[in-house]
């Protein structure tokens, strides 16, 4: 007997679970993965003491990583191995030392090898601190065999 298909969201799930397993990076971090949907991730990183710059608030670089952390969660979430083409993030106010902060991204578009997607950085208390846009780049492989990954092709 056969192994049943797994549904959009369950692949989704799959993915992520297999691609934060080899993710140091957001791991060493701190991120967590919330949720999980087909084109829709939601990660949390708490702000920790060594993350805060000169100003007293948390450095924009891991602000934009966790921003193009939950991007990537997103636009792989369909076991097509998918990288960024560009981004682009507006900061529009502080993370504080302490704060949780929450990154959710959305997918707008997907057609073709390319993709359009939305992340939203927020506060615990719901305070919007970046807005950030990434444009995704399909390549060949499955994000749940890393051996098709480094074979694939680049942009």
């Amino acid at each position: 007997m056969s192994e049943s298909p797994l549904t959009p969201q369950q692949l989704a799930e799959a993915c992520a679970e297999s691609m934060f397993s080899r993710d140091h990076a957001s791991q060493g971090l701190g991120m967590r993965i919330t949720r999980m949907a087909p084109g829709y991730a939601e990660l949390t990183m708490t702000v920790r003491q060594e993350m805060v710059q000169g100003h007293g608030n948390c450095h924009g670089g891991f602000l934009f990583t966790l921003a193009d952390s939950a991007f990537a969660f997103a636009c792989n979430s369909y076991d097509e191995a998918t990288v960024a083409a560009g981004c682009s993030i507006d900061y529009l106010g502080p993370g504080q030392l302490g704060d949780v902060l929450t990154a959710t991204a959305e997918e707008r578009s997907r057609r073709g090898r390319t993709g359009i997607y939305d992340i939203t950085l927020r506060n615990q208390h719901g305070d919007t601190v970046a807005l950030f846009r990434g444009r995704s780049y399909k390549i060949r492989g499955s994000v749940r065999r890393l051996e098709d990954i480094a074979a694939g092709d680049n942009p």
